[in-house]
């Protein structure tokens, strides 16, 4: 039977007059993008900037709901055909023509990337056995092998404008360069400006990293006009001026206020705030693979890592409910598998990851590491929330069992690269579900690499197990919901045995801002100057 998943345009909505209180709206970033490019790095941060400036075909709401984008409908055919209709009447904020000319080029762009860190995106497209576009506003992806979230992959690739590359006739023919005759954008040219060109709400008006990004409001954007004319993006990395900018008038929304100061905040009538659950996880990934890892040091001169009974203490050793109360302030969950319980394809009543030190000791005995080892737990200090008071939390876990551990802790554009170049032994990591189901962390992380591309891209710890792989491998390109959802909790159970991934807790999204403005808080933890509204009057 043909399985469609036909989704009905959204009426188009004409360009509304710039209201009369259009003003600046600053806010205050917890965390910086590391580049304009949409491609460069796919993190929330960047993707989070990048959709002010940029659309995909489809769209995720503040509840991570799919809505048509500049595809007004999509259909799959029950096995590797995709088609979609696209949105006519588009225009590139450089006054070109929206066409799905622009969605092959970018799609190639993906697997053409030479500034990107890792692989970001390539994992969608590296799927893709052909792209086919029978006239300007239908494109037609046909998959290598099924893949069910098509929709949900494609919210999160930002649609660039051919015009930005000299070119022949686009085609999907990677070894063919695509019909790009000059050079491929780096990351550089978005940065300065110059290859910035979107169809979204905003144009890029100017980037200083470490200071600013100031977006101004695109005048041809197809949607309703945002409220904000001009839009800052100031990066504060610490949660003390933040709070300090807001309480003086500097900023007009916050991202992630400390916990602790939410009572502040409460109590005075010139600020609201909204905490928001989100689905990202924060965990350890182990070095499982190499025999010599760089920041192990064992009387035996091994890895200790490779042992699951080393594993399961290191688990054991942390108290997450401490973390969570004491680090986070409550404004976390303790995490015992990879995607909040309840979500699709989650385990319904995962076991408790216990805290107990004195089975720790005793596997580490039995492992013949009673007299412990020497670990560096490797960290950003300015990307997730606390992040590097809750490696240094953990590293004191650690010591108590007898493995004596340090912290290395760096800013994120350090940190990120190297993790990608595999230089940690155990490295901090935090994942938001962008498809809102297990798949997300699953077909990421643990996976041994398929030669496409498509899983494992970020399997920087060299885990390794066939009866996962087999499950997973399967699981993702399963169109049936039900048998989908029973292979990725047999993935996860297989994941969290092996303990390779130690999962600490789930995020929340917390913004403060004033009191004449209304915040819609996401899941996604995505800070959008779209979701900031001024309190009607």
């Amino acid at each position: 039977m043909r399985k469609s998943l036909m989704v009905a345009a959204l009426a188009g909505t004409c360009l509304a007059a710039a209201p009369a209180w259009a003003q600046t709206l600053r806010i205050a970033l917890a965390s910086e993008p590391t580049a304009v490019d949409p491609h460069y790095h796919d993190l929330t941060p960047n993707n989070a900037l990048a959709q002010h400036i940029f659309d995909s075909l489809v769209r995720q709401d503040e509840k991570q709901k799919l809505h048509p984008s500049l595809a007004n409908s999509w259909e799959n055919d029950g096995k590797n055909r995709w088609t979609f209709k696209l949105r006519q009447g588009v225009t590139f904020s450089n006054g070109k023509p929206f066409t799905a000319e622009d969605v092959v080029f970018t799609f190639c762009r993906t697997l053409k990337n030479e500034t990107k860190v890792s692989d970001s995106f390539a994992d969608i497209t590296g799927n893709f056995a052909s792209v086919e576009a029978p006239d300007a506003h239908t494109l037609i992806i046909n998959t290598i092998n099924p893949e069910p979230l098509m929709p949900n992959l494609l919210s999160s690739l930002s649609i660039l404008s051919a015009s930005i590359v000299e070119h022949g006739p686009i085609s999907y023919d990677v070894p063919k360069n695509c019909g790009v005759t000059g050079a491929w954008p780096a990351v550089s040219g978005f940065n300065d400006g110059s290859l910035a060109i979107g169809t979204g709400p905003y144009k890029l008006k100017s980037y200083v990293r470490g200071s600013s990004i100031e977006l101004e409001r695109n005048p041809s954007y197809w949607g309703k006009a945002e409220p904000w004319a001009t839009v800052r993006l100031l990066p504060v990395t610490n949660a003390g001026p933040r709070l300090a900018g807001l309480l003086a008038g500097d900023y007009d929304v916050i991202e992630n206020p400390a916990a602790r100061d939410l009572g502040r905040i409460k109590g005075d009538k010139r600020f609201g705030h909204v905490v928001t659950p989100s689905t990202r996880v924060m965990y350890f990934q182990l070095d499982v693979a190499r025999d010599q890892s760089p920041f192990v040091k064992a009387e035996d001169g091994k890895n200790p890592l490779k042992d699951p009974r080393v594993r399961k203490a290191m688990s054991l050793a942390i108290d997450r409910d401490a973390i969570v109360k004491r680090i986070m302030d409550g404004a976390a969950e303790p995490a015992y598998q990879f995607l909040p319980t309840g979500m699709f394809g989650t385990l319904p009543n995962p076991p408790k990851l216990a805290y107990d030190p004195a089975a720790a000791k005793k596997l580490m005995a039995e492992a013949g590491y009673a007299k412990g080892f020497q670990l560096t737990l490797s960290s950003t200090n300015d990307r997730y929330i606390n992040d590097s008071q809750i490696t240094q939390a953990v590293a004191q876990y650690l010591t108590q069992i007898g493995i004596k551990t340090e912290v290395d802790a760096m800013t994120r554009a350090i940190y990120f690269p190297r993790r990608a170049k595999k230089e940690f032994s155990v490295a901090l990591g935090g994942w938001g579900s962008g498809t809102g189901e297990a798949a997300s962390f699953l077909r990421q992380w643990p996976p041994t690499p398929n030669d496409e591309k498509t899983l494992g891209g970020s399997n920087y710890g060299g885990y390794k197990n066939d009866a996962f792989d087999k499950v997973i491998r399967t699981a993702v390109t399963t169109l049936d919901d039900a048998k989908r959802a029973e292979l990725l909790q047999e993935a996860g159970k297989l994941v969290l045995a092996d303990g390779a991934f130690i999962p600490l807790h789930f995020e929340s999204g917390i913004w403060a801002f004033k009191s004449d403005l209304n915040v819609t808080g996401r899941a996604d933890q995505f800070m959008l100057a779209m979701s900031v509204k001024p309190v009607a009057k």
